[in-house]
């Protein structure tokens, strides 16, 4: 049996962990018992611990909602959605599903791991939408309770489905009905980074997604990711990766295949997949 993690995590992007065998036990608003079948939901900015762990082994992947909210895949991200609003963060997958959910998010770890070729965006994404799809089906219907979704929970919904626009700490403030230094302390203290940093958080990640995807000039994709100065979004990116928008998307369509240190960053790719022991990425 594992020792408990000593302290919650906060992770930018969501996690979709599914249980195929052992048990395993997390704290996540509450204590949480998972067991082979079962999808454990994390939203972005969720504070989450392990807390025992026997054998467990999972398949899941990881991304960043503020990429897919403006798709075709944004309603079916409803069930993180629901867990910020108070819903369980466990969904049993039916007996029936399981083997059939297992295969999709396999085939999605093998897909991302092949050798880059034109529809690799679109077969991942297909598979992406699947997988949620099966998901959000097995979780049925949910009447949402009397209590409202977290302070942090709701401002965290607000900027991943504005910060592709021109979004401030102000606007974030007014959407949940707080002043911004309020939003702001709440915000480091449930997750460790501001509402800014979530807003920058949120606009790479899609920024990520479009240099991995798309011939798109640099200057287009800041564009489209907010910011209307490329040179302040091409300095931004480089103080988060290390590269500028230019080097890193030459290094990563350079690479034959997804190796583990370019799928590290779970916003570089629309889902990045996930196989091993119980803790989630």
């Amino acid at each position: 049996m594992q020792s408990p993690a000593p302290y919650a995590a906060t992770h930018a992007h969501a996690a979709l962990i599914l249980y195929i065998g052992g048990r395993a036990t997390m704290e996540q608003r509450t204590r949480l018992t998972l067991s082979p079948g079962d999808v454990l939901l994390i939203p972005s900015g969720e504070r989450h611990r392990l807390i025992t762990t026997e054998r467990a082994e999972v398949l899941g992947l990881g991304f960043h909602p503020a990429a897919f909210l403006q798709s075709e895949v944004g309603p079916l991200l409803e069930p993180f959605e629901r867990v910020r609003q108070g819903a369980s963060a466990v969904v049993p997958i039916p007996s029936g599903r399981q083997e059939h959910l297992v295969r999709l998010l396999s085939e999605l770890r093998e897909e991302t791991r092949a050798p880059a070729h034109p529809l690799r965006e679109q077969v991942v994404r297909s598979l992406f939408s699947l997988v949620l799809a099966e998901v959000a089906r097995s979780g049925g219907a949910w009447t949402p309770s009397d209590s409202r979704a977290s302070l942090v929970g709701e401002a965290l919904t607000f900027i991943e489905r504005h910060c592709l626009g021109p979004i401030s700490l102000r606007e974030v403030a007014a959407a949940v009905g707080r002043s911004p230094a309020h939003v702001t302390t709440a915000l480091k203290q449930a997750t460790g980074h501001s509402a800014v940093e979530w807003i920058i958080s949120g606009r790479l990640a899609e920024a990520r997604r479009r240099l991995l995807s798309t011939d798109e000039r640099i200057d287009i994709i800041a564009e489209r990711v907010g910011y209307a100065d490329p040179t302040h979004f091409i300095r931004l990116f480089r103080r988060a990766e290390g590269f500028t928008p230019a080097q890193w998307r030459k290094q990563h369509r350079a690479a034959s295949s997804l190796s583990a240190a370019s799928a590290a960053r779970v916003e570089a790719s629309p889902a990045r997949p996930y196989r091993g022991g119980p803790h989630p990425p």
